[in-house]
């Protein structure tokens, strides 16, 4: 065991005794020492044979206890509350015991940082992306459901995360059809949409362990069990839906259908998908824009409790309508094809009149918050929300608030006050885990949003500088802090690999690719691997 294995080890022991031993001890009055000494006296008490004085040895200690009251009988009272409460210990005991020991009976952690070569690679690009193509196929494993059921699904992680969130594998998943992982993609897609419920909400995410047990693996660095039967939760840690990952799923079950070929997919699921926005639809407060409103803790940035109309949410929630009224066009649903196009465009509409600043020259965070957030700005620029001008204002705004440096790209300029900034965040030391810190994902769609709009050459620069960041460490991490190293603290450890990050890394390849004069194929090398 490392040397905080130990530490919390004996951090727990010290626990239990106050909890559970320090009771006993006052209960029965006769200053015990510790749980053995209690239940030996509790046991002689119950003899009435025995005379006034009692000789225990426990714990390599010995006491000499006044057993008999005045009277010479039992206090039966006494001995009947000290043997409840020296149950309770004991079966509190037992269960802590056995919890702690499955958890340390898992296979220790190991790194999955790559061990390659620069020399086998001629540029740092490619070995990057070599890296990232690795970790995010990694992060792939058969996981049990109910009815006897197995999927082949995407985790989200291997030390925190070992689990499928809808928000990160519905971005993970244009790196995985960059990669003709096609498989991998729609058995997650048909994991989640089984536990879609009647009235279309999909879950937030697929899990197996809750979240204390999950954490407790991490700090005594053991690896989480994938036999355990996976199942649905519907509700962030703050008891928030997750509106982005509702809308998210939508767009890559139709990013799917169409990258596989697999237009039989589509039009099984298609009412599935139907019932999903209308979900989402139900946090449109104002019908006269169409917007979603949303509660703190709600989307991605589940750390900032921000709240109504946040940008980001509302990009995401634009580009599901628009890929079904597209998918609709294909499918020749002509009663569907207006009716989705038409709430496109009042969202669209309403991002434009409600959101956009100006005098900033970018998309505030929310209707009540003007931070530049680049997740929000950059999405709306590579899925062609923002017209042109809009989308070099942007681009010029994040390199004058320096969210690409030195790792690309930070989530919030300036930061948010600390009062949206959630309570276990700052006390467990990552306070800036959704501010200024930074996620190799936006930095993905950075270069994507760079290269869709003629700025491929800023485009290469970006993706060289996450090039560097992740050969460096041989790994994709989850957050860097502002000094360019992953985020960490006592408490928590920065994921690593996370598939999200690994997943957008490939895809931002795989675009840059294409918009580059001469075409390297890089992209479609590594799928071939």
């Amino acid at each position: 065991m490392n040397s905080r294995g130990k530490f919390f080890a004996k951090f727990c022991l010290l626990l239990l005794q106050a909890v559970y031993l320090t009771p006993v001890a006052a209960c029965a009055d006769k200053g015990f020492k510790n749980f053995e000494a209690f239940i030996s006296v509790s046991i002689y008490q119950a003899l009435p044979s025995l005379r006034q004085v009692a000789d225990v040895q426990s714990g390599g200690q010995r006491y000499i206890i006044i057993i008999m009251n005045s009277n010479n009988n039992i206090d039966l009272p006494s001995f009947v509350k000290g043997l409840a409460v020296g149950a309770s210990a004991a079966v509190a005991s037992l269960i802590a015991y056995q919890y702690l020991s499955a958890i340390l009976k898992q296979p220790r952690l190991l790194s999955r940082a790559v061990l390659s070569k620069a020399e086998d690679f001629d540029t740092v690009e490619e070995h990057a992306l070599f890296i990232a193509a690795d970790n995010l196929r990694s992060a792939i494993e058969v996981r049990f459901f109910g009815n006897r059921k197995t999927r082949e699904i995407l985790h989200a992680g291997y030390r925190n995360f070992r689990e499928s969130w809808a928000r990160d594998f519905s971005f993970a998943s244009y790196g995985l059809l960059a990669l003709k992982e096609f498989k991998v993609v729609k058995d997650t897609l048909e994991a989640f949409l089984d536990h879609q419920t009647p009235e279309g909400q999909f879950p937030v995410k697929l899990h197996s362990i809750g979240m204390v047990t999950r954490w407790m693996h991490s700090l005594l660095n053991r690896e989480q069990s994938t036999e355990i039967l996976m199942r649905p939760k519907y509700l962030t840690g703050h008891g928030t839906p997750s509106l982005d990952g509702q809308c998210l799923m939508v767009i890559a079950a139709i990013h799917y259908s169409f990258q596989a070929d697999d237009h039989e997919f589509l039009k099984t699921h298609w009412e599935s998908l139907v019932k999903a926005l209308a979900w989402a639809e139900s946090a449109v407060k104002d019908d006269a824009d169409g917007l979603l409103t949303q509660g703190p803790y709600a989307d991605w940035a589940d750390s900032i409790a921000r709240d109504g109309h946040v940008l980001y949410t509302n990009v995401v929630y634009w580009k599901a309508l628009h890929e079904m009224a597209d998918a609709a066009k294909h499918f020749d649903l002509k009663d569907q094809v207006p009716f989705y196009t038409k709430k496109a465009q009042q969202v669209a509409d309403a991002i434009q009149q409600r959101l956009w600043r100006p005098e900033l020259g970018y998309y505030a965070a929310s209707n009540t918050l003007d931070q530049l957030t680049s997740s929000g700005n950059l999405l709306a620029i590579a899925w062609n929300l923002a017209p042109a001008d809009q989308a070099n204002s942007i681009m010029d705004a994040l390199i004058v608030t320096g969210m690409a440096n030195p790792v690309p790209t930070k989530v919030a300029y300036p930061s948010y006050p600390p009062n949206l900034i959630a309570l276990e965040n700052r006390l467990g030391g990552v306070a800036n885990y959704h501010t200024d810190a930074a996620w190799l994902w936006i930095g993905g769609w950075h270069v994507v949003a760079l290269a869709r709009s003629g700025r491929v050459d800023e485009a290469h620069g970006i993706l060289s500088r996450i090039a560097e960041v992740i050969v460096a460490d041989q790994q994709v991490h989850e957050v860097y802090a502002p000094n360019g190293r992953p985020l960490s603290s006592f408490w928590y450890k920065s994921e690593s690999p996370l598939s999200w990050n690994a997943g957008m890394v490939v895809y931002a390849y795989y675009v840059l690719e294409y918009f580059m004069k001469s075409k390297t194929d890089i992209v479609s090398a590594i799928s071939r691997v």
